[in-house]
């Protein structure tokens, strides 16, 4: 009898997440005369910003016409308006600015997508003038402002990103309209008054408070346990040391803002507020479907509502209190799975099913992930793995893997035969039948 053997090639897939990946930080770098302008991308949040979207324009203005700009004083909130301005919603390469449809457009900026920007405010018009010159002016700029002119290419990936230099700053009332910091705000009165009572209580009565204000103009994230769930946990807290019950709290913080969006697209280990040293202190924020989760050693808690969001503070409700292994024991691994017989034909009782074994940790996740189609991705490498279609003779049985080609063994042989060698990249399917 003839079995048949098919062989799938699944799509490698994860390579889009990293190929057009930018960094507007490090490609400003390379530029000593842009050096201020990429200085204040960084401390406004914007390059954060900038890095996670695509099809984007970036207009850089150089050391002199950034001191013209930091000579008006403006606070640093409303210098970020001022400079999203200059980051646009679309990709325009020099190409591109020198052959504009009917000779100009309007395009939306960053300062009008982020929702900061009123009515049409936020948006710049570019015209291609005589001469070979580009011109750009916001829209509801005053008519006596000249009109900044497009210098050079400074770096295009096409069409991703394109940072061009211009003649001087982009500015508009509305921008420079002044904007008030959230570090104005009282942060335990806010956490007080949104359900965060006892933790807000807590942080005053440990003398915490000044480090939690201190760190948001820097950019501040805090996980704040709700009340409720803090009151079963108070025995257990007035158990700790007084420097413990410091750490624990500012183990509550991270020294960065982060929206919920941020959250959701930089799964990861992050620093906190406690962290110093050979103390690390951190925690893994992952996703689990809609829900974002922030995984200690020792629990799991999950944001359930958003107190304030407002760069450079971001302040969330969470459903447990965080518990760092510095401090805690670290939850006990589960019992191991049974061992697992092979049964042929049906039992007495007609129960096949053995206990399930523990979940899996993290390395395991990515390391070697198995799924049902036949198919793996092992830390980098794709992995095809066969199965027989038809025929008696062992059911299911796996023929030899390989990353970068597949080989099939014969049946009982213990050998193997080389039977087909593609690039992964460049390949979407493959099927192969073998008869054997």
């Amino acid at each position: 009898m003839k079995l048949r053997i098919f062989i799938f090639l699944l799509p490698l897939l994860l390579l889009s997440t990293t190929t057009n990946a930018h960094n507007i930080t490090h490609i400003l770098a390379k530029h000593p005369e842009l050096s201020t302008f990429n200085h204040y991308l960084t401390i406004t949040h914007l390059a954060a910003e900038i890095n996670r979207r695509r099809t984007i324009t970036v207009a850089a203005i150089d050391n002199a016409a950034m001191n013209d700009l930091l000579a008006k004083h403006f606070s640093l909130y409303t210098l970020k308006n001022i400079l999203s301005l200059h980051v646009f919603a679309d990709y325009f390469g020099a190409k591109k600015l020198h052959q504009i449809t009917k000779g100009s457009t309007t395009t939306s900026s960053l300062f009008q997508a982020t929702g900061e920007a009123a009515g049409t405010s936020g948006y710049v018009n570019i015209t291609d003038m005589k001469g070979g010159k580009v011109g750009f002016n916001p829209v509801d700029s005053d008519s006596d402002q000249p009109m900044a002119t497009y210098v050079k290419s400074v770096e295009e990936l096409p069409y991703n990103i394109s940072v061009i230099q211009i003649s001087h700053g982009l500015s508009s009332p509305e921008a420079e309209a002044p904007t008030s910091s959230p570090t104005d705000l009282n942060l335990t009165s806010l956490m007080a008054k949104q359900g965060c009572l006892s933790f807000s209580e807590l942080i005053t009565a440990q003398g915490a408070d000044d480090t939690f204000t201190q760190s948001v103009e820097g950019g501040l994230t805090i996980f704040c346990p709700s009340d409720e769930t803090l009151k079963s946990f108070m025995p257990r807290y007035k158990n700790l040391t007084t420097e413990g019950k410091t750490s624990l709290l500012l183990y509550h913080g991270v020294p960065l803002y982060n929206s919920l969006g941020m959250l959701r697209s930089s799964n990861g280990l992050m620093n906190t507020l406690a962290t110093e040293g050979a103390n690390k202190y951190d925690f893994t924020i992952q996703n689990d479907g809609d829900d974002v989760k922030v995984q200690t050693k020792v629990v799991t808690a999950t944001i359930k509502g958003t107190l304030i969001d407002e760069d450079p503070l971001a302040v969330y409700k969470i459903d447990k209190v965080l518990l760092p292994r510095e401090l805690f024991k670290a939850a006990p691994p589960s019992p191991a799975p049974k061992s697992a017989r092979s049964k042929r034909g049906s039992t007495d009782d007609g129960d096949e099913a053995d206990a399930p074994g523990p979940a899996e940790d993290d390395n395991d996740l990515v390391a070697d992930s198995t799924s049902n189609d036949g198919s793996r991705f092992r830390g980098g490498e794709f992995v095809v793995v066969g199965f027989i279609q038809d025929g008696p003779a062992a059911p299911g049985k796996r023929i030899e893997e390989a990353s970068d080609y597949f080989m099939h063994a014969p049946l009982g042989s213990g050998g193997y035969s080389s039977v087909g060698r593609a690039p992964l990249l460049q390949l979407v399917r493959c099927d192969y039948g073998l008869d054997v």
